[in-house]
């Protein structure tokens, strides 16, 4: 898989969905980055976290499975290689729906924080996109719901702070092409997808969470 997604890496570094949105917004602001922050961003992908941070001033490490994503750490989640309480945050965006573990994933950003992780992920809407999902990407887990996210914090004993839902729109085409999903499946995900495709662009449903350790 992490062969697989070193080659997608330039994809995902020029993708417009991943670079900006009111989405990635309002997930920095929720890490309030400064200077003097020492932030991680788990499972960078194109980086695009790790940027606006650094922007604000921010110290960042960025952990991927895939070195062509060339992060500072070759890393997965559910296994962080650092001590506990080494980061001021944790950041992830739009990623642990490719993890295997996600519980665990949480339990570890909750161990080497010191005080916030700050999670954007898709939601879970029905069987129906998850399979399309699983179509267009095999290397797609699953989406969980906002009550499973909530259990995941509080499991891993974090106090949930803040959460907002997001649509966003995205090519369809842009989309698929971005994993290189093979035409005839691409065709049977349109067709899973069509009440979720309106002049070719795909309707995406995503939530932010923010969550700190008890003081």
């Amino acid at each position: 898989m992490t062969d697989l997604w070193s080659e997608r890496a330039e994809a995902f570094r020029t993708s417009a969905t991943h670079r900006e949105g009111a989405d990635l917004d309002l997930l920095v602001e929720w890490c309030e980055p400064g200077a003097g922050t020492v932030a991680l961003d788990v499972a960078t992908g194109g980086g695009h976290v790790a940027r606006r941070l650094r922007e604000h001033g921010c110290t960042v490490v960025t952990v991927d499975p895939a070195p062509g994503m060339r992060p500072d750490v070759v890393s997965r989640a559910e296994n962080l290689p650092f001590a506990g309480g080494s980061f001021d945050v944790v950041a992830c965006r739009i990623a642990p729906h490719h993890f295997g573990d996600v519980a665990l994933a949480v339990a570890e950003m909750a161990r080497v924080t010191r005080d916030r992780v700050v999670i954007e992920d898709n939601v879970f809407v029905s069987e129906a996109v998850e399979e399309a999902e699983r179509l267009r990407d095999p290397t797609h887990v699953r989406c969980y719901s906002e009550d499973e996210w909530r259990g995941f914090f509080a499991a891993a004993g974090l106090e949930l702070e803040s959460e907002r839902t997001f649509d966003r729109r995205t090519s369809v085409d842009d989309w698929l092409a971005r994993v290189s999903t093979p035409e005839e499946d691409a065709a049977q995900v349109r067709e899973l997808l069509a009440r979720r495709i309106e002049n070719g662009e795909l309707l995406l449903r995503s939530v932010v969470f923010k969550a700190r350790k008890p003081r």
